[in-house]
């Protein structure tokens, strides 16, 4: 058996039995009471980590089979009270948009330009947004835009011809997410400094959106499991009626 950590085990003597289903709202408290065992280089001298607020994920396996296309789960959503945190977002888009998509919140936006800039090889952002009328051009970037998960697609939201609105609701932090080959599924749902009703309320929001977006093709139990943890705690596993 391993020697575990002081630290992690401060933290399982918090969470308790962690091979149990907790209550959505059992289950944010338990992650706080671990994200908030301090850090330190000894017991004595242990201290928290000065403006680290930990990120809290959500994980949910799914019953679908992630070697077939038609059960794939990929979307986006903004969630009700939002992740906080924000992203660098470009606009590929048509000269008479550029200056709305930059009020907006882009860092830069524009066609040709924007293309070779990439091509040249600036990556300072996070998300792109594209207008369909450029996606001739943005095409050619799928090699360098492919393996980042940046390559704007239909299917996440982020082709559209309200680019302008799709700027805003990417940098304020709208998630992303796309099931992985286990059948995973994993989205950022806010920070360990919200407040327990806020992470709740974008939890349930979040597994009601995947609920309705199951594959047709998907047979059988569709949320097998869902799981919350904080960036430096071990996982809860949630209760989901």
């Amino acid at each position: 058996m391993p020697k575990r950590a002081r630290r992690y085990r401060e933290m399982i003597e918090k969470g308790g039995d962690l091979k149990k289903a907790f209550p959505i709202g059992e289950a944010i408290e338990k992650i706080k009471a671990m994200a908030a065992v301090p850090v330190g280089r000894s017991y004595k001298a242990a201290r928290n980590r000065k403006g680290f607020d930990q990120t809290v994920e959500l994980v949910m396996h799914l019953g679908i089979d992630p070697r077939q296309a038609d059960q794939a789960v990929r979307g986006s959503l903004s969630l009700p009270k939002g992740i906080g945190a924000t992203k660098t977002v470009i606009a590929f888009c048509p000269e008479g948009m550029v200056e709305a998509a930059k009020a907006a919140g882009a860092v830069e936006a524009g066609g040709d330009e924007l293309v070779a800039k990439i091509t040249e090889g600036w990556m300072d952002f996070d998300v792109a947004i594209a207008h369909p009328q450029l996606m001739g051009r943005v095409g050619k970037l799928g090699r360098v835009l492919g393996p980042q998960g940046k390559m704007p697609s239909p299917k996440s939201g982020t082709v559209t011809p309200d680019v302008v609105t799709a700027v805003k609701e990417y940098a304020a932090g709208k998630v992303e997410y796309r099931n992985d080959d286990g059948g995973n599924v994993h989205a950022v749902v806010g920070k360990v400094s919200f407040a327990s009703p806020d992470l709740q309320e974008n939890i349930e929001a979040f597994v009601a959106h995947i609920r309705k977006a199951k594959p047709a093709a998907a047979k059988g139990q569709y949320i097998k499991k869902v799981a919350i943890s904080a960036t430096m705690t071990p996982g809860v596993i949630c209760e989901m009626a």
